[in-house]
């Protein structure tokens, strides 16, 4: 399964100069190694989140340090929450035909326990094809913003999104090495299938 990052848990990022990898880490630590690495040359500095191969755009300005998000408003209304969020049960609206309710009813432990029940079968069911997709989706990604003027390009995304694992390394094979390297990492995945 792809490296992804918890919601709680920032996302580790990593700094290429031009086609190099100069930098990796939480947010902090790559603009701090940017900002020690690049204090008078300009230079084409692109920076990723290292699980999804997304761009992300830093300011390495120093006035620019992040401050601490103001705290969110209380509210003045008391609500009570609908479903059991102790247990981290969210109530939401589902739209079924009438025949649907009828056998969802006819379960034993009834409807919610019986749609619980059916959405985990289909998750582990599924989730090797998600993983899969999604190795292949951050690769592409990546490789796109990286590599899209590079030869060989076209041939080596047909490569990877049909689980090709040999023409892909061999279509990528003459890219720059850390281009190369962070490409494995996040195409690591997609070969499962193959």
């Amino acid at each position: 399964m792809s490296s992804v990052s918890s919601p709680d848990t920032p996302p580790r990022l990593v700094a290429f100069s031009g086609f190099r990898q100069v930098a990796a880490g939480d947010r902090t630590q790559v603009i701090h190694a940017l900002r020690k690495l690049f204090t008078t040359e300009e230079t084409l500095l692109r920076v990723f989140n290292d699980a999804t191969g997304e761009r992300i755009d830093l300011d390495l300005r120093p006035e620019a340090e992040p401050t601490p998000s103001p705290a969110p408003a209380e509210e003045t209304v008391a609500t009570r929450p609908v479903g059991r969020p102790k247990l981290g049960v969210v109530a939401r609206e589902v739209t079924l035909l009438p025949r649907h309710w009828e056998w969802l009813g006819s379960q034993p432990g009834g409807a919610s326990v019986t749609l619980r029940r059916l959405i985990d079968e289909s998750r582990k069911a599924s989730e090797g094809r998600v993983s899969v997709r999604a190795s292949r989706e951050n690769a592409y990604r990546f490789m796109s913003e990286m590599a899209g003027d590079f030869a060989g390009f076209e041939e080596a995304t047909r490569a990877l999104f049909a689980g090709d694992k040999i023409k892909f390394e061999d279509l990528v094979a003459p890219w720059p090495e850390d281009v190369r390297l962070q490409l494995a990492k996040l195409a690591a995945t997609s070969w499962s299938a193959a």
